[in-house]
């Protein structure tokens, strides 16, 4: 049984993160949202690239960036309606493989409170290998 996002989690995620500039740029995809737990795709793109064949760091570090965040805004409810956006506090990034095709990063809420998030992501290719994993502490902000 899967549970649904509340609107405000749907808004942040659908609506602001997934519809950012770099993420459209970048072709960043849902491909599932439960509250504390996403998965979003990255394709491999030639215009991502370092070296060819290889995507940029900064490309698979955003991936993981977006993922956290919108694994912190799954678990936003109606009791969260004074929130007015968020922020990456800390991200640390242990790259594993060269990502040379299209990735999938699934991020896990481990500790939340009613100001951050503490999420792992894991970052996998088609094949399902450990590309890369990642630690971020995402923030709220709040109406005051």
């Amino acid at each position: 049984m899967t549970t649904a996002l509340s609107s405000i989690a749907d808004t942040w995620i659908n609506g602001v993160l997934l519809r950012s500039p770099v993420a459209r740029a970048i072709g960043l995809r849902l491909v599932s949202a439960v509250p504390e737990s996403v998965t979003i795709a990255l394709p491999y793109s030639d215009d991502s690239v370092t070296v060819p064949g290889v995507l940029h760091g900064g490309v698979i570090a955003t991936l993981i960036d977006t993922a956290a965040a919108a694994a912190s805004a799954s678990g936003l409810t109606d009791d969260d309606a004074d929130t007015t956006g968020g922020a990456t506090a800390d991200l640390t990034i242990h790259y594993l493989l060269p990502g040379t095709g299209d990735l999938t990063a699934t991020a896990d809420v481990v500790s939340r409170t009613r100001s951050a998030t503490l999420s792992e992501i894991k970052v996998r290719d088609v094949s399902g290998a450990l590309v890369v994993t990642g630690v971020a502490t995402s923030r709220f902000f709040r109406k005051r």
